[in-house]
């Protein structure tokens, strides 16, 4: 089974869609969403709204979560389970979201195979264009056997 992962989250997220969130990469384990500066979605400090910035980066890791368990779709729905998220510093214009997987493929399909719900987590760092880092984000995600 062949798709394109960011095409598949810009069709399934209408709120992706909203922010503007595009990819740069997405491949195995790994996905870069960006969103471009807009002020109607900035906070009273002139930048991007705190729920703004989770958004772009839960975006992200979804791409990357699909980019690894994409062929468990048909049996396996995913949700998130948790995140957490550190705001470091105030971003000013266009975010970039990279994310990685923190887990291996096999033993999260292993787990799932055995009629267990596996859990795994995906890092985020969020960045401003020049490279900035500005939030930090952790989604633990669980594939939920369809029934």
């Amino acid at each position: 089974m062949t798709f394109d992962v960011g095409d598949l989250m810009l069709q399934s997220v209408p709120f992706a869609r909203t922010l503007d969130v595009s990819f740069d990469t997405v491949e195995p384990g790994h996905a870069v969403a960006r969103m471009p500066d807009r002020a109607d979605l900035h906070n009273h400090v002139g930048g991007p709204h705190a729920g703004v910035l989770f958004s772009v980066a839960e975006v992200a890791s979804g791409a990357t979560m699909i980019s690894v368990f994409g062929d468990q779709l048909s049996r396996a729905t995913p949700l998130v389970t948790n995140a957490t998220i550190r705001y470091l510093k105030l971003a000013k214009g266009e975010i970039v979201a990279e994310a990685c997987l923190r887990a291996s493929k096999e033993e999260v399909v292993a787990k799932l195979d055995a009629g267990e719900r596996p859990e795994f987590d995906v890092l985020i760092e969020i960045r401003t264009a020049d490279g900035t880092v500005v939030s930090e984000m952790t989604v633990t995600w669980t594939l939920s056997m369809r029934r």
